[in-house]
């Protein structure tokens, strides 16, 4: 067997059998044991905490009572939800409810707003007024644990660029999944044919590295095939293409040459909201669709409790067990984390099972595994049946106290049909894997 074949089977199983692992275990996973071993909250619903939270709970035989807080009904995909712009997919198709953790390993589910941590009381405080169903009950309702889990995503950084906050309906950076997804999809349909569309990159770090590349595949092909006089242009703070650069080079320059202008180097200096235009150190341009991605940090409860400590922006972590270096009994996980790592939707996966894992074990009176590994791959399509992938595997490193590559990355030779095929399976997987 190839390596990389290996390697894909290697991540694509590993939750699979994780899953299988604990089939024997359902009964136990429904209710909480006779003897329980505590109580875990889960602040964050996302790739992150929505699998921290199934698996504290399988990995613990049903022992540990396990409480999921979000302010949102539902979970929303933001892989895959570049496509949704080219119309290969809808909203509706990446949008799932949290019933099947409830019901299949009586996760609780609570919607609510967190509005602060006490980490000396043990306590979360959560503003219950959120609209939807199972919401919290009153106003400033505190709600105790033994552990906390945060994966507070990320937050967007306005401070150069303050009018932006409040332009988000004209100006959507469609960087979380959702309303800002359909507007930025309904202005790409009403963009007149010949118009411009342009993408802002900001500097390194930011969530999913590859996504404004594979943006510009999606507006393109949209483009290509419905407006072809029309041109995609990306503004990119960073030097060079960020993951992936010879394999979106050579589509741009196969399936849309002439269509899409890349710009390195392009940091935003100003930007006029009224007539869409943006200038930086090479020029000024207007366009008729402005996505600019905002700079990013920790999401807002990381900001509010503290837990930001690395240039207050992200979150310090011990990583055999993902507990905060600054907030005890506390755990942060996914993009809100300063590693150097890739910030993906596979990568907060592996670090929730890591963290669920490690917890589980220090509430048995348990040392974690103390040297952890995970994989992480990440597929960008460039139209609507090819994709391509890059996949690496991470072990810690105990004397840099960090995750650290092994072997180096694995990338797809071309972008391919199956490749496309792989993208969706592995979409469905992992879909299954944190929410099943």
């Amino acid at each position: 067997m190839h390596r990389r074949d290996f390697l894909e089977l290697a991540l694509a199983g590993s939750a699979w059998s994780a899953m299988a692992a604990a089939a024997g275990n359902t009964a136990h996973v429904r209710t909480i044991g006779t003897t329980s071993l505590g109580r875990v909250v889960v602040v964050g619903a996302g790739y992150g905490g929505a699998t921290a939270a199934k698996y504290v709970r399988m990995l613990s035989g049903g022992r540990i009572d396990v409480i999921l807080v979000d302010q949102n009904p539902d979970f929303i995909s933001c892989p895959v939800s570049n496509r949704v712009l080219a119309g290969q997919k809808t909203l509706q198709q990446l949008t799932f409810g949290y019933d099947f953790l409830q019901q299949n390993h009586g996760v609780k589910f609570l919607q609510g707003s967190v509005t602060a941590i006490d980490a000396g009381k043990s306590h979360i405080v959560i503003d219950g007024k959120q609209q939807g169903r199972n919401q919290g009950k009153n106003q400033g309702e505190k709600l105790s644990y033994d552990r906390l889990i945060v994966a507070p995503g990320i937050d967007f950084m306005f401070d150069a660029f303050p009018m932006l906050a409040g332009a988000q309906q004209y100006i959507p950076h469609a960087w979380k999944a959702g309303l800002q997804t359909r507007n930025l999809r309904q202005q790409l349909l009403a963009m007149p044919d010949g118009g411009v569309f342009t993408i802002v990159v900001p500097a390194q770090p930011y969530r999913c590295p590859p996504a404004p590349y594979e943006r510009a595949c999606q507006v393109a092909f949209y483009l290509k095939t419905h407006k072809p006089r029309s041109k995609v242009l990306v503004l990119d703070a960073n030097p060079v293409i960020t993951s992936k650069r010879a394999l979106f080079e050579r589509a741009w320059r196969d399936l849309y040459p002439g269509m899409i202008e890349y710009v390195p180097g392009s940091a935003l200096q100003q930007v006029e909201v009224a007539t869409k235009t943006v200038k930086t150190a090479f020029d000024t341009v207007k366009s008729h669709v402005l996505n600019i991605i905002p700079p990013q940090r920790a999401g807002r409860i990381a900001q509010d409790c503290g837990l930001a400590n690395v240039e207050r922006r992200w979150c310090e972590v011990d990583f055999v067990s993902y507990a905060s270096t600054v907030l005890p009994n506390v755990h942060v996980i996914g993009d809100a984390i300063d590693s150097g790592l890739p910030k993906s939707a596979h990568m907060s996966n592996a670090q929730a099972k890591v963290c669920a894992r490690a917890i589980v074990a220090l509430m048995r009176g348990q040392a974690p595994d103390p040297a952890p590994a995970f994989g992480n791959t990440c597929y960008s399509h460039i139209d609507d049946r090819q994709a391509m992938h890059v996949a690496t595997l991470y072990r810690y490193d105990a004397a840099k106290k960090s995750m650290q590559s092994d072997g180096g990355s694995i990338l797809s030779d071309r972008p391919s049909a199956q490749e496309g095929v792989d993208a969706d399976a592995w979409a469905q997987q992992i879909w299954a894997d944190v929410l099943t």
